[in-house]
């Protein structure tokens, strides 16, 4: 079943790059993509994204703040933390608010690995 993956990256080189190796990985799956946290609200506030890939480090609101307002009316949505800020405590912090961690940068195997992750959790929740 194809879904709709939704890139969140301030910086256009990263979703650049997230989205190639996307389409390298999941060619049938859909892609939009938002430059920030009010952007990735709004793409998500028409009920179509299913996966959300989001960047820890923009402006304003960061990417776990953003994963906190998403777990509000999408508790269940797979979302992985995209970032080159490996720390133990912001990978902690995805984990509590039940997110994966992928570091930057950005291989063709970590993604797939989540994106798989992610289609089995949503087909368990799918019948």
């Amino acid at each position: 079943m194809p879904y709709q993956v939704l890139i969140v990256d301030d910086s256009k080189l990263a979703r650049m790059v997230m989205a190639s190796a996307f389409r390298r990985i999941r060619p049938e799956w859909s892609l939009a993509e938002a430059a920030n946290a009010d952007d990735a609200l709004t793409a998500m506030a028409g009920g179509a994204v299913d996966i959300a890939l989001i960047d820890f480090n923009m402006p304003g609101t960061d990417g776990l703040e953003l994963v906190a307002r998403i777990r509000k009316t999408h508790p269940a949505m797979p979302v992985a933390i995209v970032s080159a800020n490996v720390q133990n405590e912001i990978i902690g912090r995805a984990r509590e608010l039940n997110a994966g961690f992928i570091p930057k940068p950005l291989t063709d195997e970590a993604l797939a690995a989540f994106l798989s992750g992610a289609a089995l959790r949503l087909r368990k929740v799918t019948p």
